[in-house]
């Protein structure tokens, strides 16, 4: 749908360095550059990226391709939507002929997203939101905070938003693919939000995408949340963030609700972002290690909120964000906080927040009596695993020693411990490993086990290596299509891939991985960069590639014993002959 000779311009003003930039801090490695992966959490750098085809590959993974594949994976779009991001970033206009029903439905949506959201803002500020308003001030929201998080009111009622995003043109389907309405027994739809105060969920482009809304009284869910939609994944998104990335404290502050983002934000502190609903997750925090080092988490002080920040410290642990943990004595949340105590102590409260591992021992601390032998004894049974999980061995021995200390037992007993657990844990992570390695041996790394390709592993390797010349020598392609076609590969992956090269090459059309993004899949371009990435160093020769392509022929000359037994007996001695032949080659 879009030009050869667009995508050409688009790559050339498109830098890829640029572009991954703001999703991870790259640093140069040779004529490449490396950083922490943004689509897995990794402590130790596994994410190339290759300017000199524009293309990224991780080790980690296995997440590869050109830079539209990045900004798909990166920014959770569609192929159409990724190329007009690039497109908008670079200055161009997209082609008329680029257009297809899912973008044209995102777009449909957002518009909706966007008309709805006015809608509840003004309902809000009428008579018909006075019980929604009169809830928000006696939260304390001033009329400028309700102003600047476009906060709204549903009004009571099964159809007044239908009724007037209908007026405005949007269909039935479009308001449900929305989820702005539901589908009714009868056929018919009603609205998804009723007497609630609406919070919208505005993502890092400023378009609203959802929207979270807290009943007026009684009444289950106390909050109800925007389902999926195809604008709209709730495991994605955090609130406020398109206001808190711009920040200029060095660290974000994560509240467990809208309520407590809102409220800190307007106690003085710009960098509070809040999870929609859900516990946090990996995506979310990766999502923000790409804004942050730093994350102080400032969750709930009852015992649900103090299970999800040991459950969120762990998260944050893969990331390689330091992690700080709020501790709030006479508030239950940081909402309430800042109205008893205001915004100075607030501040002191942050900068003298605990690192994950004081936060831990401390709460280890609190559920044993340490005044007795038993109440020791419990508490080293569950602070050993504690000290034997931390990777930084300074720091588990600086905690050691002072909990030694504190409970008068020898530092040489509970470090003997310690140092047995990480033993235990050595063992059962290099069996795990291993375990890998007898799954994924010669397999592309992190790729779903292919049994095609283990059964046919000296092919695939053949296929691989033929596929990688072809893409870093395609003025080879005239010459070697008239030797090997699609049909003779052996594994259906490769052979996938291949069809395509053949097709384009065959056609004297480019091969140039932002070229093939538009045919393939994401899967398959992770493949390809894959093949990259691996053989990037190494020199192709015209002589190499027959060598590929005789080896992959090699499978045609394989029989099977039904094959062998219904072969007449010129075809049966033909056969004896060259399996002897190969023997003897063999010796």
């Amino acid at each position: 749908m879009i030009p050869d000779s667009f995508l050409e311009e688009l790559k050339y003003r498109s830098d890829i360095e640029q572009i991954v930039s703001p999703y991870t801090n790259l640093k140069r490695s040779g004529r490449n550059l490396t950083g922490l992966c943004p689509f897995h959490s990794e402590k130790s750098p596994s994410f190339f990226v290759y300017p000199e085809n524009n293309s990224f590959y991780c080790f980690g993974c296995g997440a590869g391709g050109d830079i539209i594949t990045f900004v798909r994976r990166a920014e959770h779009l569609e192929y159409l939507e990724a190329v007009k991001f690039l497109a908008d970033r670079a200055g161009m206009k997209l082609p008329e002929e680029a257009d297809d029903p899912l973008s044209r439905l995102k777009a449909r949506i957002l518009e909706a997203n966007r008309e709805a959201a006015r809608f509840y803002h003004e309902t809000l500020v009428s008579p018909a939101g006075k019980a929604g308003l009169d809830y928000l001030r006696s939260r304390g929201l001033s009329d400028k905070t309700i102003r600047r998080f476009g906060l709204g009111f549903a009004p009571e009622g099964w159809d007044a938003l239908r009724n007037h995003l209908r007026a405005k043109g949007f269909s039935e389907q479009e308001m449900i693919a929305a989820a702005l309405t539901r589908q009714g027994r009868n056929g018919g739809s009603y609205d998804q939000f009723r007497n609630r105060v609406i919070f919208p969920i505005i993502d890092l482009r400023g378009s609203v995408i959802a929207f979270g809304g807290r009943i007026m009284g009684e009444g289950q869910p106390k909050y109800l949340n925007s389902p999926d939609t195809p604008v709209f994944k709730k495991s994605r998104g955090l609130f406020a963030l398109n206001t808190a990335k711009a920040t200029r404290e060095p660290r974000l502050i994560l509240c467990e609700g809208y309520m407590d983002a809102i409220a800190v934000h307007q106690g003085g502190f710009d960098n509070a972002v809040a999870t929609l609903g859900t516990a946090l997750t990996d995506e979310q925090a990766r999502l923000i290690a790409q804004y942050t080092s730093e994350v102080v988490i400032a969750y709930d002080s009852d015992a649900p909120g103090q299970k999800a920040t040991r459950r969120a410290a762990g998260i944050f642990a893969k990331t390689g964000v330091k992690v700080r943990v709020l501790t709030m004595t006479g508030a239950k949340d940081p909402d309430e906080y800042l109205k008893k105590y205001g915004r100075e102590r607030f501040a002191r409260l942050i900068e003298g927040s605990a690192n994950s591992t004081e936060y831990a021992v401390n709460r280890l601390k609190e559920q044993f009596n340490l005044e007795t032998d038993d109440g020791k004894v419990a508490f080293l049974r569950e602070f050993c695993p504690l000290m034997a999980g931390i990777q930084n061995p300074i720091e588990a021995d600086v905690y050691t020693t002072r909990i030694a200390s504190e409970l008068r037992v020898s530092r040489e007993a509970v470090g003997q411990q310690i140092q047995a657990l990480r033993r235990k844990n050595a063992r059962q992570e290099k069996r795990k490993f291993d375990r890998s390695l007898k799954i994924y041996a010669q397999e592309i790394p992190n790729q779903p086990r292919d049994p095609q390709r283990a059964e046919n592993l000296r092919y695939a390797l053949a296929e691989d290596k033929l596929i990688a010349l072809l893409l870093r020598n395609p003025d080879y392609g005239p010459q070697l299509l008239q030797e090997i076609a699609p049909g003779e590969f052996v594994t259906d992956q490769n052979r996938a891939i291949f069809a395509v090269l053949y097709e384009r090459l065959r056609a004297g059309k480019s091969i140039d991985p932002v070229i093939l993004s538009s045919e393939l899949t994401a899967e398959q371009m992770s493949r390809i960069s894959y093949l990259l990435a691996a053989n990037r160093e190494q020199g192709f020769s015209m002589a190499a590639a027959r060598e590929y392509i005789a080896v992959i022929r090699d499978k045609q000359k394989e029989r099977t014993p039904e094959q062998v037994g219904s072969m007449d007996e010129a075809e049966l001695d033909a056969f004896v002959r060259e399996i002897a032949a190969k023997k003897m080659k063999q010796q």
